[in-house]
């Protein structure tokens, strides 16, 4: 397959060299442009504990943008919930969006590195889709990523990673997750 412009990762490449041909070839495209492809990734997220405590939501801010590797923005409270104690405009949560090099890293960092660390892994929900071509993956633990430092984690931080494709239904969109290297299990 021929590359319209100079490719810049390894995952990129794969894209190119696997994932397109083998869409094209399953799905019966008849030009390349009509494949669909990973638009962005989505990290985010929240911890009840921040309305407490202001440092909590720095540190878990700090963290990820050790593991994304870049700046994280801080999410706030759209409306005050008094059940909940919060506050509106009070920070809840922060959220980094990852495009083309990055993207491309982070999946493949979380693919062949994050993954394989999860204790008794036997590969990723395949039922996580939204209907639209969009993937949510929850993550309990950062420490599966080798960027945090095990002795620094004051407390575990989940997060959501939400893959948004150009797919239009979810089998096209998991077979390019597939075909990209996510190891999704099988389901009986």
């Amino acid at each position: 397959m021929k590359k319209a412009y100079k490719t810049k990762g390894t995952y990129e490449d794969r894209y190119w060299e696997k994932a397109v041909p083998g869409l094209m070839q399953k799905f019966g495209y008849k030009n390349v442009m009509q494949v669909p492809r990973l638009s962005k990734i989505v990290m985010n997220t929240s911890m009840k504990e921040a309305t407490q405590d202001k440092k909590v939501m720095e540190q878990a801010a700090v963290e990820l943008g050790t593991i994304a590797g870049q700046k994280p923005a801080m999410t706030r409270a759209k409306k005050a919930i008094s059940n909940f104690k919060l506050r509106k405009g009070q920070v809840i949560g922060t959220m980094v969006t990852l495009r083309r090099v990055r993207m491309y890293e982070m999946l493949n960092r979380l693919v062949n590195v994050a993954l394989p660390r999860v204790r008794d892994f036997k590969g990723v929900s395949p039922k996580a889709f939204d209907g639209r071509g969009n993937y949510t993956l929850g993550l309990t633990e950062q420490i599966i990523f080798p960027e945090i430092n095990y002795d620094k984690v004051e407390r575990p931080m989940g997060m959501s990673l939400t893959f948004v494709t150009t797919a239009k239904t979810n089998d096209e969109a998991k077979a390019l997750l597939q075909l990209m290297g996510m190891p999704f299990r099988e389901h009986s």
